[in-house]
């Protein structure tokens, strides 16, 4: 279980030679607040941003950082906005791989370890995989050479026709639930690559086997969507979790995200357990 260090994710969408004013007017569109809501939230006039919006008015640094900061831009175009206003970048982005990151990375080692018997992963903004536990080794079972080259991808390895999900049980489910999640990322984030990653994968052909749709006699309620997926012979069920940092201070660390996945059945529990054994 390594850390792999990934390519940096530029944002291919910032609009090139624009001012910082139409970038704020397209955040502030896409998130869908009137001038005078953001000017609320921000502690300025909506007369101002009307006139940063159309140029007239050029934003201080920290204006152009509150503004981002109320309309939940990611830090990696918060670069993109301070570079348009004229200002340097505020956010580093730290090779994963990098010396200053070591005590990241074994932190995120020691807890993807931890939660073992149970499925854990680190990935970035692009689903790239950048570490892994054995748990995610066992889902693994069966997954061709082919799709387990680096970088390995955690879309790609689930929905592909010869990755995990001839043998996901409710693959239609799993797989809406995964297409929504990456279609709230390409809202939020504009990345080109996040785009043409959820083109490639919703055009994977869906494996008909797969998608029974049938619940086992006795299942237990399920307290969320469960992924069933078939392993040496039984069904296993687990429901995810997805963590990132709080307050990120660089571009790197912000595009983090840990998945956890937990038994959602007492008799997946007892079986990785057993495995852990």
């Amino acid at each position: 279980m390594t850390i792999v260090a990934s390519g940096t994710t530029a944002s291919a969408d910032t609009p090139a030679g624009k001012g910082v004013g139409p970038l704020l007017r397209a955040w502030r569109e896409r998130r869908r607040v009137s001038q005078l809501e953001l000017a609320s939230r921000a502690d300025s006039s909506a007369r101002h941003i009307s006139f940063v919006e159309t140029g007239r008015s050029r934003p201080s640094e920290e204006m152009v950082l509150r503004l981002a900061e109320h309309l939940d831009v990611p830090v990696r175009e918060r670069n993109s906005l301070l570079l348009a206003a004229g200002y340097a970048p505020r956010y580093p982005e730290t090779p994963l791989d990098d010396p200053a990151l070591g005590a990241l990375r074994e932190g995120l080692e020691r807890l993807i370890r931890c939660y073992e018997p149970y499925p854990a992963l680190v990935v970035d903004a692009r689903y790239d995989v950048v570490a892994a536990n054995q748990g995610i080794t066992m889902l693994l079972d069966g997954v061709p050479e082919s799709l387990l080259q680096p970088p390995l991808n955690a879309m790609r390895l689930t929905l592909h026709p010869d990755g995990m999900a001839p043998r996901i049980r409710n693959l239609g489910e799993w797989r809406g639930h995964l297409l929504a999640q990456m279609e709230r990322q390409i809202a939020l984030h504009r990345s080109e690559a996040l785009r043409k990653l959820y083109e490639e994968v919703a055009a994977y052909p869906v494996p008909e086997a797969a998608d029974d749709g049938d619940e086992p006699a006795g299942s237990v309620p399920y307290f969320a969507l469960p992924m069933r997926i078939e392993h040496a012979g039984r069904v296993l069920s687990f429901v995810s979790s997805i963590s990132t940092f709080n307050t990120p201070m660089d571009v790197t660390v912000s595009e983090l995200a840990i998945e956890t996945f937990l038994p959602a059945d007492p008799a997946t529990a007892k079986y990785l357990h057993t495995l852990g054994r």
